[in-house]
């Protein structure tokens, strides 16, 4: 079982995974924003937490396994005949699952967002080719181009860290202008 690095420092630059899982591409770095916790909408939180659960089971895969084997065609005998593989592999999990394996499990979300935005304009362009097919196919008239290149445009946008603002708050540009 690897290993798993230790946090980076704080100024240090996040690799991002290239296109290819399999190798880095020391060239695609996006620095940490910030050690500081940044507020992230809740589907984004959910990822993280995906990230650090898979980081802790990772660790604890042999423990696991053990458990697992114990448990494999038992029902109502597991809480008796595998409490000490389950004992193990419950602390192995607590030992692991420690703040800063989290904080370790965020920045490997951070580093990945190049990656993530790469996979939706992918996907988006891929929808677009299907619809374009498909309004040739059935004789529809083509979109609209600024509808199409709006939707392009907003794909290239990156990722919004933060949640978005909302929609009746004043903005700071607006009660600067009223004084």
């Amino acid at each position: 079982m690897a290993a798993v690095p230790p946090p980076m420092p704080p100024s240090a630059p996040v690799p991002l995974p290239s296109s290819d899982a399999s190798t880095m591409n020391s060239d695609e770095m996006l620095p940490m924003p910030s050690r500081n916790p940044i507020p992230l909408s809740a589907s984004q939180e959910a990822q993280v937490r995906d990230i650090y659960y898979a980081r802790v089971r990772r660790q604890c895969a042999d423990e696991i396994k053990a458990f697992a084997d114990c448990a494999l065609g038992r029902t109502f005998s597991v809480p008796f005949a595998c409490r000490e593989p389950h004992r193990i592999m419950n602390s192995c999990m607590k030992s692991h699952a420690t703040p800063s394996e989290y904080d370790a499990a965020r920045e490997e979300w951070f580093a990945q967002r190049l990656q993530r935005q790469k996979e939706r304009e992918k996907k988006a362009r891929r929808k677009a080719e299907q619809e374009a097919f498909l309004r040739e196919w059935w004789g529809l008239p083509e979109k609209d181009r600024e509808v199409a290149q709006r939707e392009m445009e907003k794909l290239k946008r990156g990722e919004r860290i933060g949640g978005f603002p909302a929609a009746n708050r004043p903005r700071i540009e607006e009660e600067a202008s009223k004084r």
